[in-house]
């Protein structure tokens, strides 16, 4: 889908009347003494509750319908009102000033502006150990803060009242407002928080939800949970489900099955059989994704993973194409480089097309086996070996089996080079990858908004998802004049942000391997499903059954 061209901070006070939305459809999807369900099929675990903590698809999809921020997205990236029903900025483009409508949590207390302070200073703070809490970088004095150089309380957020939140920034930032609508600025409850302890949002019980469903069923460790409809949600009359049960279904057959026989009202298909077997069916919809599938590369643990040559080959060795086409065979497009396609433009031309035009070493992401043995006996004699044995990280899913298997002898054909797969479930992958247990791993990133950024920030230096733990001084430079010196300037950011993709290709910091395609099938009583190809994805507020 077309993104819309990055704008520059106007100089005139930005007032956005939002309004409230209009949340769902004049179809009634209830009928007398009935309860509408939908059952949705997940291919992993759910991780987290704690907004602040939570890092991965799963549970930023789940907390997208059980919680509400600021501002939310609703289909094609397209920000709609959520908890605030109005917001300003200011001529310098450093103060966003909320409004607040009045709403509930589902144990019926108020959401005020201080459940925001809360729960962004929370992020903030570094005994949380919030991954996401870069977002707030831009915030007065979130980096003292990170650094436990000043109090979380003089982060740049207060509430004036209990209706009104100003957000003072350090500098611009032109998509803020989309980062207000992501759960790690999510208002949080202080006394669900101290009441909980340690076992806030580690089970549906310990957590209290202020969205138009609330979590129930979720131990924690199971894989079923559901959103059950939040009767103190502020537009719960326009609810059209009532229960919407998460089923967890990692076998590509057992899926389809249950989907054929009813069991499930929404599904993921796997494989070029299985799409193929719906391709003239109106229940099958391809969503794109704005994601990369990419190998990292754990320098800090083995030190022949620093060596530039070693890494060229490894992108080089790789097969993306029969990747995609013969191995996935679900729509999936091999990926140009790192930020995907679809993202972000400028001007008329795709980020990812501008950053590739921009790379024109031998190092970018097409297969040539025969150049990639040249660089790995290079790089093997520069480390002074003549064989490497790595183990190959990534989720125990059917997708996730099939890539490492792919990648697997691919690489192997590089001599002296010994891979050994090892397939865990989701939360146990992402748990190692986060504590650096990995040689290589397959990660994949879905991007939070419509800008470059969102994925240009993960090879920062010190960035918490920089698991890899490459590094490279040019690029900060760059990245930090993009979100610095540059913000205000369209051009000369995006410029920065070519120029860094190119410095990230040219040293091979990470191996894109896909842009994702998510082949769903729905049955035709599913209507009114919001969906965007950046964050949490699926919105269902709309949602109905015919």
């Amino acid at each position: 889908m077309k993104l819309k061209t990055l704008a520059k901070v106007g100089s005139v006070t930005l007032v956005t009347a939002l309004g409230l939305a209009a949340c769902g459809s004049s179809n009634s999807s209830s009928e007398s003494g009935s309860t509408k369900t939908l059952n949705w099929q997940e291919s992993a675990n759910l991780p987290t509750l704690d907004p602040s903590k939570a890092t991965d698809h799963v549970s930023a999809e789940t907390l997208n319908n059980s919680n509400e921020g600021l501002l939310m997205v609703g289909s094609d990236n397209k920000l709609e009102p959520g908890v605030a029903k109005s917001y300003s900025v200011s001529k310098d483009g450093k103060t966003y000033t909320f409004n607040l409508r009045k709403s509930k949590w589902s144990d019926g207390s108020e959401v005020t502006a201080k459940d925001f302070v809360y729960g962004i200073q929370r992020t903030a703070n570094p005994k949380t150990a919030s991954q996401y809490s870069y977002l707030l970088d831009h915030v007065k004095n979130y980096e003292a803060i990170s650094k436990n150089k000043m109090p979380v309380s003089s982060l740049g957020v207060k509430a004036e009242g209990n209706y009104k939140l100003v957000v003072t920034l350090s500098k611009p930032q032109s998509y803020f407002k989309y980062i207000v609508a992501m759960n790690p600025l999510f208002p949080q409850s202080e006394k669900a928080v101290k009441k909980y302890g340690s076992a806030y949002g580690t089970k549906s019980a310990d957590q209290v939800y202020n969205g138009p469903y609330k979590v129930t069923g979720w131990t924690g460790t199971n894989d079923k949970w559901t959103l059950t409809r939040n009767k103190e949600y502020y537009n719960n009359s326009k609810t059209k489900v009532d229960k919407i049960n998460f089923i967890v279904s990692k076998d590509a057959g057992t899926t389809l099955n249950q989907y054929q026989a009813g069991k499930l009202d929404v599904a993921t298909l796997t494989g070029k059989q299985q799409v193929n077997n719906f391709k003239n069916s109106p229940e099958l919809h391809k969503l794109p994704q704005a994601s990369t599938f990419y190998l990292e590369m754990n320098q800090k643990k083995d030190p022949v993973l620093k060596n530039v040559n070693i890494r060229k080959a490894i992108s080089l060795a790789i097969d993306r194409k029969s990747l995609t086409n013969d191995v996935l065979g679900d729509g999936s497009i091999p990926a140009k480089g790192f930020v995907p396609t679809k993202l972000a433009s400028h001007d008329g031309k795709d980020f990812a097309d501008a950053a590739e035009d921009s790379n024109e070493t031998t190092n970018d992401v097409s297969y040539n086996l025969a150049e990639a043995k040249k660089y790995w006996a290079k790089g093997l004699k520069e480390v002074g070996k003549k064989s490497v044995s790595w183990t190959l990280l990534a989720d125990d899913t059917p997708n996730g089996t099939k890539s490492t298997e792919a990648i697997q002898s691919n690489l192997t054909k590089l001599p002296g080079l010994k891979i050994t797969n090892q397939n865990l479930p989701f939360k146990t992958r992402l748990a190692n990858s986060q504590s650096g247990k990995f040689d290589l791993v397959v990660s994949a990133w879905i991007g939070d908004y419509p800008d470059p950024v969102t994925f240009m920030q993960l090879m920062e230096s010190n960035n918490a998802y920089n698991n890899g733990h490459w590094s490279n001084a040019k690029y900060d430079e760059l990245m930090t004049a993009a979100e610095g010196k540059d913000a205000n300037n369209v051009n000369k950011r995006w410029n920065d942000m070519v120029s860094a993709e190119k410095v990230l290709m040219d040293d091979a910091g990470v191996v894109p391997l896909y842009q994702s395609v998510t082949p769903q099938v729905r049955k035709d009583k599913v209507k009114g499903l919001q969906y965007s190809n950046t964050g949490a994805s699926y919105n269902f507020r709309d949602l109905y059954l015919k």
